[in-house]
């Protein structure tokens, strides 16, 4: 796999990407509102009979370098952003936005402070840590018939892997309203998002009428970790899915998407058992 020349960091300017953001997002609201795309915006509170796939993500992680406390306002902000989310049903045709249906995470909306990603670096900001949310719902849809229709892969790998448990670049990074995850329901019947909190884990669904006739299994493919010619390095990996019917037979072996990042830790450190 090649390096795409634009993960070369560029810096800019505090104007230039205020200027950037603005720009971006008065494009989103205008799509939002004029465009032929028809946004899933209508829940259901009964729960749709068939479990498609689920998965839980925990909710408190001790990182390097990062107060708890910014951790347990992300649960907050989860639970406000959830809300927003919980019961949509995506019927067939419609597509699922992240932040048209969560809008801008603010004060007024009684969004705290919590950690937040900003070109490789941590920082503090309102409405921190709902990428733990949009990397769970692409994860799941990974596991559906679903269609991903657009996705922000992370630009920086920032944490070790510590105890983790899915394929480096599973995820789907946010930013309001510009950096979106859209999910398109090509299929003949509904589905429906259902997110709790419980136990101390963020809990997804993905539920429809009918029960699928196969299974997921998601995996990963020439995973690399090369020296970057400006410096540093980069991690790449190619992620696929193999369809199995129930009684174990391969079906389909479908690729999925390509992974670059930025590498914000020294990738050779010796292992401290």
């Amino acid at each position: 796999m090649s390096i795409p020349p634009s993960l070369r960091p560029i810096k800019r300017s505090p104007l230039r990407i205020w200027l950037g953001t603005k720009y971006y997002r008065f494009k989103r609201y205008y799509e939002w509102y004029f465009s032929q795309i028809e946004f899933a915006l209508q829940k259901e509170e009964s729960e749709l009979p068939a479990l498609i796939f689920t998965h839980r993500t925990p909710l408190l992680r001790q990182l390097q370098n990062v107060d708890m406390w910014l951790q347990h306002n992300k649960v907050h902000n989860l639970r406000i952003a959830m809300q927003a989310l919980n019961g949509i049903v995506i019927q067939p045709g419609e597509t699922f936005s992240y932040w048209r249906l969560i809008k801008n995470p603010s004060r007024r909306r009684g969004y705290v402070e919590g950690m937040q990603l900003f070109y490789g670096k941590v920082k503090i900001g309102v409405g921190g840590g709902l990428c733990q949310l949009s990397n769970l719902i692409y994860w799941m849809t990974l596991h559906t018939p679903l269609t991903v229709t657009e996705r922000y892969r992370h630009s920086y790998d920032v944490f070790p892997d510590a105890n983790r448990t899915q394929p480096f670049g599973s995820g789907a990074t946010c930013a309001f309203n510009y950096l979106d995850l859209r999910i398109k329901n090509e299929t003949n019947q509904p589905y429906q998002l259902i997110l709790t909190i419980t136990d101390g884990h963020l809990v997804g669904e993905w539920r429809a009428m009918q029960p699928l006739s196969y299974q997921y299994e998601i995996y990963e493919k020439n995973h690399l970790i090369e020296p970057a010619f400006w410096g540093g390095y980069i991690r790449s990996n190619q992620l696929f899915r193999r369809l199995y019917s129930f009684d174990g037979f391969l079906i389909d072996d479908q690729f999925i998407t390509e992974n670059h990042a930025l590498m914000m830790y020294e990738p050779l450190l010796p292992h401290h058992g």
